[in-house]
Protein backbone atom coordinates (compact mmCIF):
# COMPACT_ATOMS: atom_id res chain seq x y z
CA UNK A 1 0.00 0.00 0.00
CA UNK A 2 1.31 3.30 -0.66
CA UNK A 3 2.32 5.36 2.04
CA UNK A 4 1.91 9.61 2.54
CA UNK A 5 4.56 10.93 5.17
CA UNK A 6 4.28 14.42 6.92
CA UNK A 7 5.87 16.34 9.29
CA UNK A 8 5.27 19.58 11.58
CA UNK A 9 6.43 21.28 14.90
CA UNK A 10 4.33 22.05 17.31
CA UNK A 11 4.99 24.05 20.77
CA UNK A 12 4.39 22.47 24.00
CA UNK A 13 3.21 24.01 27.38
CA UNK A 14 6.83 25.52 28.30
CA UNK A 15 6.92 27.18 24.42
CA UNK A 16 9.31 24.60 23.55
CA UNK A 17 9.15 23.50 19.41
CA UNK A 18 8.88 19.96 19.53
CA UNK A 19 9.27 17.72 15.91
CA UNK A 20 6.30 15.47 14.98
CA UNK A 21 5.65 13.64 12.18
CA UNK A 22 3.04 10.74 10.86
CA UNK A 23 2.70 8.51 8.11
CA UNK A 24 -0.97 7.41 6.98
CA UNK A 25 -2.28 4.85 3.52
CA UNK A 26 -2.46 7.15 0.46
CA UNK A 27 -5.37 6.32 -0.91
CA UNK A 28 -7.86 4.83 1.67
CA UNK A 29 -8.68 6.16 5.55
CA UNK A 30 -6.77 4.76 8.41
CA UNK A 31 -8.14 1.59 9.91
CA UNK A 32 -7.22 2.53 12.76
CA UNK A 33 -4.55 4.82 14.83
CA UNK A 34 -1.37 4.40 15.81
CA UNK A 35 0.86 6.64 18.22
CA UNK A 36 4.95 6.13 18.70
CA UNK A 37 6.21 6.31 21.66
CA UNK A 38 10.13 5.90 21.20
CA UNK A 39 13.05 4.83 23.44
CA UNK A 40 15.66 7.14 25.26
CA UNK A 41 18.02 9.12 23.08
CA UNK A 42 15.86 7.49 19.81
CA UNK A 43 13.83 9.56 17.52
CA UNK A 44 10.86 9.14 15.42
CA UNK A 45 11.57 10.58 11.65
CA UNK A 46 14.59 8.23 10.90
CA UNK A 47 15.15 5.52 14.09
CA UNK A 48 11.58 4.69 13.57
CA UNK A 49 10.47 5.29 9.95
CA UNK A 50 10.09 1.51 9.15
CA UNK A 51 7.76 1.26 11.91
CA UNK A 52 5.87 3.83 10.49
CA UNK A 53 5.77 2.28 7.09
CA UNK A 54 5.41 -0.70 7.65
CA UNK A 55 2.18 -0.07 9.89
CA UNK A 56 0.79 2.35 7.38
CA UNK A 57 1.41 0.10 4.69
CA UNK A 58 -0.83 -1.98 6.48
CA UNK A 59 -3.63 0.02 6.84
CA UNK A 60 -3.23 2.31 9.97
CA UNK A 61 -2.52 5.94 10.48
CA UNK A 62 0.89 6.65 12.18
CA UNK A 63 1.87 9.52 14.46
CA UNK A 64 4.81 10.53 16.58
CA UNK A 65 6.71 13.17 18.18
CA UNK A 66 10.08 13.51 19.17
CA UNK A 67 10.33 14.24 22.56
CA UNK A 68 11.84 18.05 24.11
CA UNK A 69 15.43 17.36 23.96
CA UNK A 70 14.78 14.37 21.63
CA UNK A 71 15.31 14.18 17.79
CA UNK A 72 14.32 17.16 16.14
CA UNK A 73 12.63 18.77 18.88
CA UNK A 74 14.31 21.51 20.84
CA UNK A 75 15.67 21.56 24.09
CA UNK A 76 18.98 20.22 25.84
CA UNK A 77 20.31 16.91 23.97
CA UNK A 78 18.15 14.25 25.84
CA UNK A 79 18.01 16.48 29.12
CA UNK A 80 14.69 14.72 30.80
CA UNK A 81 13.61 17.59 33.96
CA UNK A 82 10.62 15.39 34.31
CA UNK A 83 8.98 12.64 33.58
CA UNK A 84 5.39 14.13 34.06
CA UNK A 85 6.35 17.01 31.56
CA UNK A 86 7.37 14.08 28.77
CA UNK A 87 4.28 12.15 29.48
CA UNK A 88 1.96 15.77 29.14
CA UNK A 89 3.41 16.94 25.78
CA UNK A 90 2.70 13.31 24.12
CA UNK A 91 -0.79 13.33 25.94
CA UNK A 92 -1.65 16.67 24.32
CA UNK A 93 -0.25 16.54 20.82
CA UNK A 94 -1.87 12.68 20.47
CA UNK A 95 -4.99 13.53 22.13
CA UNK A 96 -5.26 16.37 19.47
CA UNK A 97 -4.91 13.57 16.60
CA UNK A 98 -7.66 11.67 18.25
CA UNK A 99 -10.06 14.79 18.34
CA UNK A 100 -9.71 15.56 14.69
CA UNK A 101 -12.59 14.70 13.25
CA UNK A 102 -11.71 12.77 10.48
CA UNK A 103 -10.40 10.46 13.12
CA UNK A 104 -13.08 10.84 16.48
CA UNK A 105 -14.81 6.91 14.78
CA UNK A 106 -10.81 5.61 14.45
CA UNK A 107 -9.60 2.99 17.70
CA UNK A 108 -6.87 4.30 19.30
CA UNK A 109 -3.74 2.71 19.88
CA UNK A 110 -0.35 3.43 22.01
CA UNK A 111 2.94 1.80 20.66
CA UNK A 112 5.89 2.23 23.08
CA UNK A 113 8.98 0.82 22.73
CA UNK A 114 11.83 0.42 25.58
CA UNK A 115 11.48 3.80 27.65
CA UNK A 116 8.29 4.55 25.48
CA UNK A 117 6.65 1.80 27.00
CA UNK A 118 6.51 3.22 30.08
CA UNK A 119 5.29 6.01 28.15
CA UNK A 120 2.55 4.49 27.12
CA UNK A 121 1.97 2.95 30.09
CA UNK A 122 2.28 6.28 32.28
CA UNK A 123 -0.24 8.10 29.37
CA UNK A 124 -2.73 4.79 29.89
CA UNK A 125 -2.81 5.74 33.70
CA UNK A 126 -3.59 9.37 32.98
CA UNK A 127 -6.40 8.74 31.12
CA UNK A 128 -7.55 5.32 31.29
CA UNK A 129 -10.68 4.78 29.13
CA UNK A 130 -9.20 6.57 26.23
CA UNK A 131 -6.62 4.34 24.62
CA UNK A 132 -8.11 0.88 23.45
CA UNK A 133 -5.19 -0.74 23.32
CA UNK A 134 -0.97 -0.56 23.83
CA UNK A 135 1.65 -2.68 22.04
CA UNK A 136 4.76 -2.89 24.54
CA UNK A 137 8.32 -3.56 22.50
CA UNK A 138 10.90 -4.50 24.87
CA UNK A 139 9.01 -2.11 27.51
CA UNK A 140 10.96 -0.03 30.21
CA UNK A 141 9.16 -1.50 33.16
CA UNK A 142 12.49 -2.31 34.96
CA UNK A 143 16.09 -1.49 33.59
CA UNK A 144 18.53 -4.46 33.58
CA UNK A 145 21.05 -4.88 36.50
CA UNK A 146 23.44 -5.55 33.69
CA UNK A 147 23.57 -1.95 32.70
CA UNK A 148 21.89 -0.49 35.49
CA UNK A 149 25.04 1.82 37.49
CA UNK A 150 25.95 0.26 40.96
CA UNK A 151 23.53 1.16 43.84
CA UNK A 152 26.28 3.12 45.93
CA UNK A 153 27.16 4.87 42.91
CA UNK A 154 23.39 5.89 42.40
CA UNK A 155 23.02 6.93 45.83
CA UNK A 156 25.95 9.09 45.19
CA UNK A 157 24.39 10.73 42.19
CA UNK A 158 21.28 11.83 44.00
CA UNK A 159 22.89 13.51 46.35
CA UNK A 160 24.09 16.28 43.71
CA UNK A 161 21.54 16.11 41.09
CA UNK A 162 20.00 19.54 41.90
CA UNK A 163 23.99 21.07 41.51
CA UNK A 164 24.55 19.58 38.71
CA UNK A 165 21.56 17.63 36.34
CA UNK A 166 22.93 18.09 32.87
CA UNK A 167 25.89 17.03 33.38
CA UNK A 168 27.13 13.73 31.29
CA UNK A 169 28.82 11.94 34.43
CA UNK A 170 26.51 9.02 34.77
CA UNK A 171 28.73 5.63 34.46
CA UNK A 172 26.53 2.95 31.89
CA UNK A 173 27.61 0.17 29.65
CA UNK A 174 27.35 1.22 25.48
CA UNK A 175 23.49 0.12 25.37
CA UNK A 176 23.80 0.40 21.26
CA UNK A 177 26.22 -2.40 21.85
CA UNK A 178 23.72 -4.26 23.96
CA UNK A 179 20.41 -3.43 22.30
CA UNK A 180 21.06 -4.32 18.75
CA UNK A 181 22.27 -7.92 17.60
CA UNK A 182 22.69 -7.26 13.25
CA UNK A 183 26.09 -5.77 13.20
CA UNK A 184 25.09 -3.73 10.09
CA UNK A 185 22.03 -2.25 11.35
CA UNK A 186 23.68 -1.36 14.45
CA UNK A 187 26.55 0.83 12.71
CA UNK A 188 23.51 2.70 10.92
CA UNK A 189 22.01 3.79 14.37
CA UNK A 190 25.64 4.93 15.01
CA UNK A 191 25.27 6.74 11.84
CA UNK A 192 22.15 8.35 12.77
CA UNK A 193 23.10 12.23 14.22
CA UNK A 194 19.34 12.82 15.29
CA UNK A 195 20.38 9.85 18.30
CA UNK A 196 22.01 10.88 20.99
CA UNK A 197 25.00 8.50 21.97
CA UNK A 198 26.86 10.58 24.87
CA UNK A 199 26.78 9.10 28.60
CA UNK A 200 23.30 9.82 30.23
CA UNK A 201 22.73 13.46 31.70
CA UNK A 202 22.47 12.85 35.83
CA UNK A 203 18.90 13.83 36.16
CA UNK A 204 17.94 12.14 32.86
CA UNK A 205 19.19 8.47 34.51
CA UNK A 206 17.78 9.25 37.61
CA UNK A 207 13.95 10.19 36.10
CA UNK A 208 14.41 6.78 33.89
CA UNK A 209 15.43 4.97 36.84
CA UNK A 210 12.58 6.32 39.44
CA UNK A 211 10.15 5.57 36.46
CA UNK A 212 10.79 2.12 36.00
CA UNK A 213 10.34 1.45 39.95
CA UNK A 214 7.31 3.43 39.68
CA UNK A 215 5.89 1.67 36.63
CA UNK A 216 7.08 -2.01 38.12
CA UNK A 217 4.90 -0.91 41.35
CA UNK A 218 1.93 -0.08 39.39
CA UNK A 219 1.61 -2.79 37.36
CA UNK A 220 -1.56 -3.71 38.60
CA UNK A 221 -2.57 -0.58 37.50
CA UNK A 222 -2.75 -1.60 34.07
CA UNK A 223 -6.22 -2.43 32.39
CA UNK A 224 -6.15 -1.57 29.11
CA UNK A 225 -5.70 -4.02 26.09
CA UNK A 226 -2.01 -4.54 25.41
CA UNK A 227 0.67 -7.03 23.48
CA UNK A 228 3.87 -7.19 25.19
CA UNK A 229 6.87 -8.70 22.74
CA UNK A 230 10.33 -9.11 24.22
CA UNK A 231 13.29 -10.72 23.72
CA UNK A 232 14.34 -13.30 26.10
CA UNK A 233 18.16 -12.26 25.58
CA UNK A 234 17.20 -8.88 26.03
CA UNK A 235 20.32 -7.32 28.85
CA UNK A 236 18.66 -3.97 28.76
CA UNK A 237 15.35 -3.98 29.91
CA UNK A 238 14.25 -7.42 32.20
CA UNK A 239 12.05 -9.40 30.19
CA UNK A 240 11.13 -11.27 33.38
CA UNK A 241 8.94 -7.90 34.25
CA UNK A 242 7.34 -8.04 31.20
CA UNK A 243 6.43 -11.11 32.04
CA UNK A 244 4.91 -9.97 35.61
CA UNK A 245 3.33 -7.32 33.58
CA UNK A 246 1.18 -9.74 32.09
CA UNK A 247 0.69 -12.09 35.11
CA UNK A 248 -0.29 -8.64 37.01
CA UNK A 249 -2.35 -6.38 35.05
CA UNK A 250 -5.71 -6.26 35.45
CA UNK A 251 -6.37 -6.12 31.72
CA UNK A 252 -9.13 -8.96 30.29
CA UNK A 253 -7.21 -8.57 27.46
CA UNK A 254 -3.84 -8.96 27.36
CA UNK A 255 -1.35 -11.28 25.61
CA UNK A 256 2.70 -12.00 25.50
CA UNK A 257 4.94 -13.02 23.61
CA UNK A 258 8.77 -13.95 24.36
CA UNK A 259 11.07 -14.38 21.35
CA UNK A 260 13.90 -16.40 21.92
CA UNK A 261 17.73 -15.14 21.53
CA UNK A 262 16.35 -11.99 20.23
CA UNK A 263 17.96 -8.80 21.95
CA UNK A 264 16.85 -5.71 23.15
CA UNK A 265 16.18 -3.80 19.60
CA UNK A 266 13.51 -6.21 18.24
CA UNK A 267 12.35 -4.12 15.31
CA UNK A 268 15.61 -1.95 14.25
CA UNK A 269 18.25 -4.34 15.61
CA UNK A 270 17.46 -8.14 14.74
CA UNK A 271 18.27 -9.74 10.96
CA UNK A 272 15.48 -9.02 8.77
CA UNK A 273 13.49 -12.03 9.18
CA UNK A 274 12.72 -11.85 12.55
CA UNK A 275 11.73 -8.14 12.29
CA UNK A 276 9.50 -9.24 9.77
CA UNK A 277 7.86 -12.08 12.10
CA UNK A 278 7.40 -9.10 14.79
CA UNK A 279 5.70 -6.69 12.40
CA UNK A 280 3.92 -9.54 11.41
CA UNK A 281 2.98 -10.62 15.25
CA UNK A 282 2.13 -6.54 16.00
CA UNK A 283 -0.19 -5.93 12.57
CA UNK A 284 -2.29 -9.04 13.26
CA UNK A 285 -3.06 -8.52 16.87
CA UNK A 286 -4.00 -4.92 16.00
CA UNK A 287 -5.81 -6.22 12.74
CA UNK A 288 -8.04 -8.07 15.62
CA UNK A 289 -8.92 -5.07 17.69
CA UNK A 290 -9.79 -2.23 15.02
CA UNK A 291 -13.34 -0.88 14.83
CA UNK A 292 -15.63 2.07 14.40
CA UNK A 293 -16.45 3.97 17.34
CA UNK A 294 -19.50 5.88 17.84
CA UNK A 295 -19.99 8.49 20.42
CA UNK A 296 -22.12 6.08 21.96
CA UNK A 297 -20.10 3.38 21.89
CA UNK A 298 -17.15 5.81 23.88
CA UNK A 299 -19.49 6.86 26.27
CA UNK A 300 -20.71 3.44 27.22
CA UNK A 301 -17.17 2.35 27.67
CA UNK A 302 -16.26 5.17 30.36
CA UNK A 303 -19.65 3.99 32.10
CA UNK A 304 -18.89 0.48 31.84
CA UNK A 305 -15.28 1.05 33.24
CA UNK A 306 -14.60 -0.55 36.98
CA UNK A 307 -11.71 2.10 36.98
CA UNK A 308 -10.93 4.15 39.62
CA UNK A 309 -8.63 6.82 38.14
CA UNK A 310 -10.16 9.52 38.75
CA UNK A 311 -8.69 12.74 39.18
CA UNK A 312 -7.25 13.12 42.54
CA UNK A 313 -8.09 9.94 43.43
CA UNK A 314 -5.29 7.68 45.39
CA UNK A 315 -4.49 5.04 43.39
CA UNK A 316 -5.98 5.99 39.95
CA UNK A 317 -4.77 8.31 36.81
CA UNK A 318 -4.27 11.65 37.50
CA UNK A 319 -1.57 9.73 40.10
CA UNK A 320 0.83 9.73 37.48
CA UNK A 321 0.00 13.27 38.54
CA UNK A 322 -0.59 13.74 42.35
CA UNK A 323 1.95 10.94 42.95
CA UNK A 324 4.50 13.31 41.97
CA UNK A 325 4.10 14.78 44.81
CA UNK A 326 4.27 11.46 47.06
CA UNK A 327 7.34 9.59 44.44
CA UNK A 328 7.02 6.43 43.61
CA UNK A 329 6.57 3.93 46.88
CA UNK A 330 9.21 3.53 49.31
CA UNK A 331 11.61 0.67 49.47
CA UNK A 332 13.10 -0.11 52.39
CA UNK A 333 17.05 -0.28 53.09
CA UNK A 334 19.29 -0.69 51.20
CA UNK A 335 20.99 2.50 48.82
CA UNK A 336 17.76 2.55 46.78
CA UNK A 337 16.08 3.91 49.79
CA UNK A 338 17.22 7.28 49.37
CA UNK A 339 16.37 7.08 45.63
CA UNK A 340 13.04 6.58 46.47
CA UNK A 341 12.24 8.43 49.19
CA UNK A 342 13.85 11.93 47.56
CA UNK A 343 11.51 11.44 44.30
CA UNK A 344 8.74 13.37 46.15
CA UNK A 345 10.77 16.40 45.92
CA UNK A 346 12.76 15.91 42.57
CA UNK A 347 10.47 13.93 40.56
CA UNK A 348 7.59 14.70 38.56
CA UNK A 349 6.25 11.88 37.12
Amino acid sequence: MEVEYHEEYVRNSRGVQLFTCGWLPAKTSPKALVFLCHGYAMECSGYMRECGMRLAAAGYGVFGMDYEGHGKSMGARCYIRSFRRLVDDCHRFFKSICDMEEYRSKSRFLYGESMGGAVALLLHMKDPTFWDGAILVAPMCKISEKVKPHPVVISLLTQVEDVIPRWKIVPTKDVIDAAFKDPAKREKIRKNKLIYQDKPRLKTALEMLRTSMYVEDSLSKVKLPFFVLHGDADTVTDPEVSRALYERAASADKAIKLYAGMWHGLTAGEPDHNVDAIFSDIVAWLNGRSRTWTVEDRLMKMMASPDRFIRGERGGAADVDGDAKRGPPRRRGGCFSGLAGRTHHHSEM
